[in-house]
């Protein structure tokens, strides 16, 4: 029995040193990140992100198949829509609807350098403004430095797909003969305009559902980092 003390004085004192480890582990893991690891975990963050978002919104029908991004006709030129459409130009319509989302579909996938541009150049004033803001932070803060470039990048895209459909070679002189009709709200004969903006919309709108996830959900942090980051204090 006596030999049996020694085996249980180090088996309890073992016992002891690991409960003591897993206590200041978790105490360390409860403490505010770091700088480093709150710059990193943001970029990381942005990055998964994006990469999500761009492959929803850029995959065939991204746009077309998504009610919550989906490009209609121009809103303000409904009337001229449901004038087609009585003139038996239905189909027409509708495929101008979907060439207009396919060229969205199609430009969004151009966004991921300018957006990895966007990263590289943030300030830690930027890291912990995002870290500590709004649900949509990220999303609102990429919107901001963003906007002028990917507009740029878009519109060739866009007007290329424009080309494709017929409709295209009607939507002046609708849009214009429309315009002279009395206190109707003008529509903007330029189509790429409308599509380049809803575009862009549609894509910030993905961008923030993934963000938000990321900040809500613990199954969204697919790292150590982001669950760092994210769930500290949660």
């Amino acid at each position: 029995m006596r030999k049996l003390f020694p085996f249980l004085f180090i088996l309890i004192i073992s016992s002891s040193c690991d409960a003591l480890m897993q206590i200041a582990q978790e105490g360390q893991s409860m403490s505010e990140p770091s700088e480093s690891e709150i710059g990193a975990g943001i970029k990381e963050a942005l990055r998964v992100g994006i990469s999500n978002a761009i492959n929803r919104s850029s995959q065939e029908n991204g746009f077309y198949g998504n009610p919550l991004i989906r490009i209609p006709f121009p809103p303000e030129a409904e009337r001229a829509a449901s004038t087609l459409r009585d003139l038996g130009m239905g189909k027409v319509v509708d495929d101008f609807i979907e060439t207009l989302n396919h060229g969205a579909e199609k430009a969004s996938a151009k966004a991921s350098p300018i957006f990895a541009e966007a990263i590289t150049s943030m300030s830690l004033k930027d890291v912990y403004g995002i870290w500590r803001g709004e649900q949509d932070a990220a999303t609102q803060y990429l919107k901001l430095k963003t906007n002028d470039q990917l507009k740029a990048a878009f519109r060739p895209v866009i007007e290329q797909s424009l080309k494709e459909v017929e409709i295209t070679k009607y939507w002046g002189p609708i849009a214009n003969n429309y315009n002279r009709i009395p206190f109707v709200t003008p529509v903007n004969p330029d189509l790429s305009d409308y599509v380049m903006q809803a575009t862009l919309d549609g894509l910030f709108t993905l961008l923030a559902q993934e963000e938000a996830k990321i900040r809500e959900e613990p199954a969204a942090r697919v790292s150590a980092l982001l669950k760092r980051v994210f769930g500290w204090d949660s």
